[in-house]
């Protein structure tokens, strides 16, 4: 089943940004000047984000200004910053994103575009998931198979600095490490993650949502049902 994928589309790009710094198309402590115009993939026109719709709204008083590609991936990753992430799109492409889901075996993942193109929006071009597609992508994590070993831990240990924490992690003990990416919009929650318990073992857990109509119960129930799968991964001793 596809779903919008809303914010979560955001963990392919991270990994498209440390795949490309391997190859040496850029350093990731390399600065880029944040930019805040882009151009819809429907006609090359130009659109801006607003602050006020942006989860970081902070990052808009650097507008004009050097910010290394590294601030640049954990905002867009621990606060789901929409003009961080643009930034980031721009750099590494949309398409570039897309081809390495692919190359993963990720077929169903669809990385098209940046945040707020509301011409593509409109257009019913939006990026789409599966849950199938993002435990593959956290699992090749695990295993230090995205991109390599180095790079994998390092992007899961952005992903475990996630400030967004209602849903998978709500319910977990504190010593319990989650690394993961949730994302919403109207109508649709996700949260997709690597559960790391103490003892060392890790699960991956994907729960996403769409045509909600009560936001909260979905959240509250994703959070209980995280609480569930810990449970018996804790009795599996």
């Amino acid at each position: 089943m596809n779903f919008h994928a809303a914010s979560t589309m955001k963990t392919p790009v991270l990994i498209e940004a440390y795949k490309q710094a391997n190859a040496g198309k850029f350093s990731i402590n390399d600065s880029l000047i944040v930019k805040n115009e882009f151009k819809s993939i429907v006609d090359g026109s130009s659109y801006s984000l607003d602050p006020k719709d942006d989860s970081e709204p902070a990052l808009y008083t650097k507008v004009g200004a050097k910010v290394k590609i590294y601030d640049l991936l954990y905002l867009m990753i621990i606060q789901s910053s929409n003009l961080a992430t643009n930034n980031i799109i721009d750099l590494v492409g949309a398409q570039n994103a897309n081809k390495t889901m692919r190359e993963m075996g990720a077929n169903d993942i669809k990385v098209l575009r940046g945040v707020e193109d509301t011409k593509a929006y409109r257009a019913g071009l939006n990026n789409t998931t599966t849950a199938y597609d993002q435990m593959l992508v956290f699992s090749k994590m695990t295993e230090g198979l995205a991109v390599d070993k180095s790079s994998s831990d390092e992007i899961i240990n952005i992903l475990q600095d996630q400030k967004f924490n209602d849903k998978i992690p709500a319910k977990l003990h504190k010593k319990v490490k989650v690394a993961h990416k949730i994302g919403w919009i109207t109508g649709v929650n996700h949260d997709a993650g690597i559960v790391i318990l103490p003892d060392g073992r890790k699960y991956v857990l994907v729960m996403l949502s769409k045509e909600l109509e009560n936001d909260k119960a979905a959240v509250k129930s994703m959070a209980i049902v995280s609480r569930m799968i810990y449970d018996y991964f804790l009795s599996q001793k």
